[in-house]
């Protein structure tokens, strides 16, 4: 099954009526555009659902040791200042940003943009509206972002307020200096395999 979109323009869906239609349907994962578009995403396979627990694993381990922020699963969705309601495949927040909203707002869709996202591009996504993704994120004020293309072996790194950096795998991401110490080494060619085969982690606070 590839992704589906869905042309909702005069239904307008409330946030609580997204929140319950995503409640209710788990096994699929649920996106919404500005432009109030819904996006049914279905599960991933085997190898893109290895990919993301590495890509989540490694961020929760240099973050444990740092902690800085606080890391998000795929099944996250934060809702950007456009309305957009977004999952990234892994996501982080600083502490104080993520601390200043209130209980209530971080039970259910919390409505912030992450500082960091990572998105892993599977064999069934278009890569334009992928692209167009990344673009929303730096609109909203995301601070970097990283999204992988393992069909060419290539990762774009999106800086805000910078030109998009292309990149061949193998190659070395630095989380700098967002993500103090966060070093993600790709050895991997044939395969992406995980993106983190090497990570060194250092501390602000030692």
């Amino acid at each position: 099954m590839n992704t589906v979109t869905l042309n909702l323009d005069t239904i307008h869906l409330t946030d609580e009526q997204f929140y319950q239609l995503c409640q209710n349907n788990r096994e699929f994962n649920f996106e919404s555009t500005a432009k109030g578009e819904l996006i049914i995403m279905p599960p991933v396979g085997g190898e893109s659902g290895n990919r993301d627990s590495e890509l989540i694993a490694d961020l929760v381990i240099w973050n444990r040791q740092n902690a800085l922020g606080f890391t998000f699963s795929s099944s996250t969705i934060f809702k950007l200042p456009n309305g957009a309601k977004r999952s990234p495949d892994a996501a982080w927040i600083r502490r104080e940003r993520w601390e200043a909203l209130p209980p209530e707002q971080r039970r259910k869709f919390p409505p912030i943009a992450p500082d960091f996202v990572i998105e892993l591009r599977s064999v069934t996504d278009d890569l334009q509206p992928l692209r167009d993704k990344m673009q929303e994120y730096m609109d909203a004020g995301v601070q970097l972002a990283w999204l992988i293309n393992p069909q060419p072996q290539q990762v774009e790194i999106y800086r805000r307020g910078q030109p998009v950096e292309l990149r061949n795998l193998p190659t070395e991401l630095s989380g700098e200096p967002l993500l103090p110490g966060f070093l993600a080494v790709d050895t991997s060619i044939r395969t992406f395999g995980t993106i983190v085969e090497t990570l060194h982690a250092t501390s602000l606070h030692k």
